[in-house]
């Protein structure tokens, strides 16, 4: 019988699961059943509730379990740093906090429904707060990164046309010295002990604010959240989702890729400023039930993260490709991680020397998932699948995922092609609304009855994705298609690669060849950098196809990154053709 997928969903959200449906022990008959669960969901017809709201339709639907005793009795916010404070919150303290929050910025902010707010602030509490909060007034969250310069905020609030912005003490002053030329912003609302002039305090505002606050009732597709995402041109795009492909469209990938239940206490280290806090911080752990772990690091540090995975019961645990990759060449043999049992990863590709290495030190399997801020999980390994290392995993439900040519026709499998979602007949719930005011940039993603992603890839014959690389990182060099990933994978297997970017360069005879930026091992340091640039080409030819081993090698100390960690190699090949 064919279910609704919006019962499918729904039930999913708030009916407490049971072990032997969510807890995937690797026998076979189970194994086979929730595999097949999975895959099955993708036959199922889409048809979403009309409204949707993530803060009354599922926070609270989890308090109301928690009160009643049918959710296991942990916080669903688990909050520490490196000072010693420590933050615990119920479900229900989520929501009481979470109310008055709503009442600030309706009433002293004057904000109203779908008004538009920037937050900019690290992993602290308020910004959970505020997050449910800007749901229940159905205002648009806009996240930022701490990193931005009030440049970057300037362009923000213009092009958002933002009349709230919500930071710290740090970012204060930059955000006051482009006031003035901001005709939309209204308010300021800071996160601080103190007091600044001009600025509303949301500390003190929050204490007297009335705990009563009646949910906005949000239609499924109206806006509620805005990611700012950068392009290979022009200044960074705003890509609108609603409050059903975030707060609907996450509840697979929690169930599945995460393997979350309510008993479980999931860390994820991304920034607030990166998408992936959404995903991993946010929508899909709490879909889940599911506790919120945060460690505020000042900056990731291998060390401070195995002793956190250490003492804490960290059941699940989700970092960047480059984070394992410290990790394990910090060493994580001698910690015990007792309590964890499932970690993943994503934002980059995962090179699978690191998986094999991580691995061999923890005895647990590294379960890698992609997806785009314009999207939800696309594919995924997830338990009781086969993982194939270098491997994305299959496509995650509810996505038709494909490899397409340039004119939208399905490619065969193995043939290298761009990677894309069927969005016709019927376009996925869980895909982006748009480029906000940026209508050609939208129509530019869609090609036949397919969203671009802008990815290339493969697909194998047992239906697994596998990366080659952006669409602008692909370097064509003598007529031979080069993925940069496949050549940084074949240089870390070398144990002088710490680390590795690919990207083009430009020759005068082949046009463009590959170029690798290497950082070094600590016991390489002191070699000769001709012979160990030779030594490192002759072990690309032998460990892949010969025609992509870098005919240009450069020893850096570190690699352009973004905040979330991820290899920017736009900065490396724009500073090779002499754009930087």
């Amino acid at each position: 019988m064919k279910t609704l997928f919006k019962l499918r969903i729904l039930q999913s959200l708030w009916t407490p699961p049971s072990p032997s449906r969510l807890f995937h022990k690797d026998n076979g008959r189970l194994v086979a059943h929730i595999v097949s669960h999975y895959e099955s969901i993708n036959r199922c017809e889409q048809e979403l509730p009309e409204h949707f709201n993530f803060a009354s339709d599922v926070l609270d639907k989890w308090s109301q379990l928690e009160k009643a005793g049918k959710r296991p009795a942990i916080a669903a916010f688990w909050w520490i740093n490196d000072k010693g404070d420590e933050v615990k919150w119920s479900f229900e303290e989520l929501g009481f906090l979470s109310r008055k929050a709503a009442n600030v910025l309706s009433d002293p902010c004057g904000l109203q429904r779908e008004d538009r707010v920037i937050v900019i602030l690290p992993r602290i509490p308020e910004w959970w707060i505020l997050n449910v909060a800007c749901i229940r007034t159905g205002i648009v969250f806009i996240p930022g990164t701490s990193q931005l310069t009030a440049k970057d905020i300037f362009y923000r609030l213009q092009a958002s046309k933002a009349k709230c912005i919500i930071t710290n003490d740090t970012l204060a002053p930059a955000v006051d010295s482009v006031m003035p030329d901001c005709q939309f912003l209204k308010t300021k609302l800071i996160v601080s002990e103190g007091s600044r002039d001009g600025w509303l305090n949301f500390q003190e505002l929050l204490k007297v604010a009335p705990a009563d606050h009646n949910c906005i009732k949000t239609k499924s597709r109206d806006p509620m959240l805005i990611y700012f995402t950068s392009g290979s041109t022009g200044p960074p795009k705003m890509v609108e989702h609603s409050h059903s492909s975030y707060g609907l469209g996450f509840t697979v990938s929690g169930r599945y890729w995460l393997n979350l239940t309510p008993s479980d206490i999931f860390w994820n280290t991304s920034d607030t400023g990166w998408v992936k806090s959404a995903w991993s911080s946010f929508f899909s752990p709490w879909s889940s039930g599911s506790c919120v772990f945060i460690h505020n690091m000042p900056q990731f540090e291998p060390t401070t993260v195995a002793n956190t995975l250490s003492r804490y019961p960290i059941t699940t645990f989700c970092t960047a490709p480059t984070a394992y990759c410290m990790l394990v060449q910090h060493g994580v043999t001698s910690y015990k991680f007792m309590s964890l049992r499932h970690c993943v990863t994503g934002g980059e590709p995962l090179n699978p020397e690191v998986m094999e290495q991580w691995k061999t030190q923890t005895g647990l399997d590294i379960y890698e998932g992609y997806g785009q801020t314009e999207t939800v999980t696309i594919c995924a390994n997830v338990k009781g699948m086969k993982i194939k290392p270098g491997s994305m995993g299959k496509a995650s439900p509810p996505y038709d995922v494909q490899v397409v040519g340039d004119q939208g026709d399905i490619l065969p499998r193995g043939e290298e092609g761009n990677i894309a979602i069927q969005i016709k007949p019927t376009r996925p719930f869980c895909l982006f609304s748009q480029y906000l005011d940026n209508p050609e940039k939208t129509a530019s993603t869609e090609h036949g009855n397919f969203y671009i992603t802008g990815d290339r890839g493969i697909m194998d014959e047992e239906g697994y994705f596998w990366f080659v690389g952006r669409s602008d990182d692909i370097i064509n060099s003598s007529g031979y298609r080069i993925g940069p990933f496949e050549v940084e994978s074949a240089l870390i297997q070398h144990p002088a690669v710490a680390e590795s970017a690919v990207a083009s360069s430009p020759d005068p005879i082949r046009g463009e060849v590959v170029k690798a930026f290497v950082v070094l091992a600590p016991d390489f340091l002191s070699h000769d950098p001709e012979k160990l640039a030779l030594e490192l080409q002759e072990h690309v030819k032998k460990v892949t196809a010969p025609y992509k081993y870098p005919r240009k090698v450069e020893f850096v100390q570190e690699l352009p990154k973004t905040v979330a960690g991820k290899i920017q190699r736009k900065v490396l090949r724009n500073k090779e053709w002499g754009r930087a």
